[in-house]
């Protein structure tokens, strides 16, 4: 029950985390609305932390694995993302994205040693030819050249680091590193990043004060941060990389529902059958799944309080 809560969660809330996104396009560079976002997010989970009187004691080379972890999921990758989508469709990003449900697969087999389940990944594969029906419109009218590919090479890239950062996150819990500490530390590091890349590029620092940017600030640092990321690590730690990563599939079809009430998104056949695929996939990934007793035990003390 608490698995399928942490996924209901983590897919609802990234699936609505463009609007947000939307807000924060336009006056403020975007790596620095990715550092403000961030460094709110490590400021509440910080201070969820001393209210809790949980420990934030961790030695360097514990720090070292928490920031990159923080490096990989909370800065760089969303920097790349936003350098993509402006090439290419978000639509493309998202069939890219999801190649991240075997790459953590890979990565978890080349890594960590975790075994490549076969079913969770032709679910995935079902769940990308649905996601490639689901944005069929902006395939067909893409011409795989020039800036287009350059997107995608970024795309390509950011997943890459996104997959690894959920990698770490799984290398961290089985050492037994909390998950809500190791969110704030790795926020915190990931928002440093983020602003220190600002600086080198020279940016002005400016954040646009008005209702539509703070509101989707907070709701991303809130919402699309501390609780979508806090379940989302979770389920990394308790279903493994490749499982969890299914729910990136699922993100857009969350988004394009609301997409139909805001922007009047219109559903055509291919969008239809896409979204069957991925359901069907999605079943089959994560249909009969057996939780290894030792990693339950070792995560759940961890993410009590991680919602």
């Amino acid at each position: 029950m608490a698995n399928f809560l942490f996924y209901t969660i983590t897919v609802l809330i990234w699936g609505s985390t463009w609007l947000g996104i939307k807000f924060q396009l336009g006056v403020v560079d975007p790596a620095l609305s990715v550092s403000y976002r961030f460094a709110l997010a490590a400021l509440i989970l910080f201070a969820w932390c001393f209210a809790r009187r949980l420990p934030l004691k961790f030695c360097r080379a514990e720090h070292l694995f928490i920031a990159l972890q923080g490096v990989f999921l909370f800065a760089v990758n969303y920097l790349l993302f936003y350098l993509a989508e402006l090439q290419i469709t978000s639509g493309l990003a998202a069939v890219v994205f999801s190649t991240i449900v075997v790459m953590n697969l890979i990565n978890g087999r080349l890594f960590l040693g975790t075994p490549i389940e076969v079913k969770v990944l032709v679910g995935g594969a079902l769940g990308m030819v649905g996601l490639v029906l689901l944005f069929w419109p902006d395939m067909v009218a893409t011409d795989f050249s020039g800036p287009i590919f350059v997107g995608m090479l970024l795309s390509f890239a950011a997943t890459y680091l996104a997959s690894l950062g959920n990698i770490l996150s799984v290398r961290n819990q089985r050492h037994k590193l909390p998950i809500i500490q190791t969110n704030a530390f790795g926020m915190a590091y990931g928002s440093a990043c983020m602003a220190l890349i600002v600086v080198v590029r020279g940016t002005s620092i400016t954040i646009e004060m008005t209702a539509p940017y703070l509101v989707s600030l907070v709701y991303l640092a809130l919402f699309g941060s501390v609780i979508a990321f806090g379940c989302y690590l979770s389920l990394v730690g308790r279903i493994g990389a490749g499982r969890a990563a299914y729910a990136t599939l699922l993100f857009p079809v969350v988004a394009l529902g609301l997409s139909t009430f805001w922007e009047g998104y219109s559903w055509t056949l291919h969008g239809v059958c896409g979204i069957i695929l991925i359901l069907s996939g999605n079943y089959l990934a994560m249909a009969g799944r057996k939780v290894i007793p030792e990693r339950k035990s070792r995560v759940q003390k961890a993410v009590v309080m991680d919602v």
